[in-house]
């Protein structure tokens, strides 16, 4: 006996199609090597990058959500960001120490945020796939 819930998830879950994976592809990997540049970049001064990240993420999450036909205002992308950035204080505590050690600092903030950019930016892919009209 096949069970109603699987059967939701089945009808729920749409794959997205080629183009729209490769448009996907394009827009995180475009935000997580700027979310490299802005990490690197920022590891040594006394601020954290979250701030220079926050308008990165908001732009991914809504060229993310135009591949998949989904209306969303920046100020509900910004929201989404800015949730995850909370979620994410803790690696970014870290990242603000490792930028002390000149140039493996650079290279570990820049690393961590364009991972995390990236990780996010699936997350949100996998999310929109499965709300698409």
């Amino acid at each position: 006996m096949k069970s109603c819930y699987t059967e939701k998830n089945k009808q729920r879950k749409k794959k997205m199609n080629k183009t729209q994976r490769k448009k996907a592809h394009l827009i995180i990997h475009a935000a997580s090597s700027a979310a490299a540049g802005i990490g690197s970049g920022m590891a040594p001064l006394p601020i954290s990058d979250s701030v220079a990240l926050l308008p990165i993420q908001t732009a991914m999450i809504v060229a993310l959500a135009k591949v998949f036909n989904l209306k969303l205002t920046e100020g509900a992308a910004k929201a989404m960001a800015t949730q995850f950035m909370a979620q994410q204080a803790g690696q970014m505590i870290t990242r603000f120490a490792a930028g002390k050690i000149p140039i493996a600092g650079s290279i570990i903030n820049g690393t961590t945020a364009a991972a995390i950019t990236e990780a996010y930016g699936w997350s949100i892919v996998k999310e929109f796939s499965t709300e698409q009209n």
